[in-house]
C-alpha cells in the first residue's frame, strides 16, 4: 500500500487489487471519522479527502489498514432484472465456448460488489465476473449504447444508466431506474453494495 499526497487535505491510496480498495474503503468508513469528506474508490486507488487540517487523522486510519481484511461496513443488495437478448450475446458465448444460454446462468448465477463508479453518473463497475464472460471491448465502439444496457469488459459487468457511446459486450437490458437526480441519492448503486441480476422475459 502507498501513499500519496493530493494537496494539503488528501491522500491517494495506491494498491494491487479490488480487494485491497475495499479493505481501505471498509476501514475508513468504519472509522467514521468526522474529518473525512469524501472517499472515491476506483479501480486500484481510493482517493481520501478531508476537511482542513484533517489528513492526520486519517493517515493514522490508514497506518492500521490490513489490506487483507475487509472490514464490516453495511452495504444493500440490488436485484436487477435482466432481459438477456444483447447484441454481443452469441459472441460472448462463441469467445468463452459456451452456449448464450450458459452464458446468462452464469452471469445470473453470481454475486457481484460495486467496486467503483465512473465514466457516467450512476454507472457502476461490478467485480465478480465468472472467468469465461472476462473479455476484451469491442474493437470498435458503438457511438450510442442505449439506456439499460448490461454489458462485461474485462474484469467487469456493468448497467449503462444513460445512452452513451461505449465499447463494452452487449449481453442484455434492464429497466432499473440506474441514476434519477431526483432522488435522494441519484445513483442506485454506490461502492460496496452487492448485486445481482436475474433473467427475466
Amino acid at each position: 500500500m502507498r501513499l500519496r499526497r493530493c494537496g494539503t487535505d488528501a491522500v491517494l491510496v495506491e494498491v494491487d487489487s479490488l480487494g485491497e480498495v475495499e479493505a481501505v474503503r471498509a476501514a475508513v468508513r468504519a472509522a467514521a471519522l468526522p474529518e473525512v469528506v469524501e472517499v472515491v474508490p476506483a479501480a486500484r486507488t481510493v482517493l481520501v479527502a478531508t476537511r482542513p487540517g484533517g489528513l492526520p487523522a486519517v493517515l493514522g486510519v490508514l497506518e492500521d489498514v490490513d489490506p487483507a481484511h475487509r472490514a464490516g461496513v453495511p452495504s444493500h443488495e440490488v436485484v436487477l432484472p435482466v432481459v438477456y437478448d444483447g447484441p454481443d450475446l452469441e459472441l460472448v458465448a462463441r469467445t468463452a465456448g459456451l452456449t448464450a444460454d450458459e452464458v446468462v446462468r452464469l452471469h445470473s448465477g453470481a454475486t457481484y460488489s460495486v467496486a467503483f463508479c465512473g465514466f457516467a453518473p450512476g454507472f457502476a463497475y461490478l467485480a465478480g465476473l465468472p472467468g469465461p464472460l472476462r473479455q476484451p471491448r469491442l474493437d470498435s465502439p458503438r457511438t450510442s449504447v442505449p439506456a439499460g444496457s448490461v454489458g462485461v469488459a474485462g474484469e467487469y459487468t456493468a448497467a449503462y444508466p444513460r445512452s452513451t457511446p461505449g465499447g463494452w459486450r452487449l449481453i442484455g437490458r434492464t429497466d432499473a431506474p440506474l441514476f434519477d437526480p431526483a432522488r435522494d441519492a441519484p445513483a442506485l448503486l454506490a461502492p460496496g453494495d452487492r448485486v445481482r441480476f436475474e433473467a427475466v422475459g
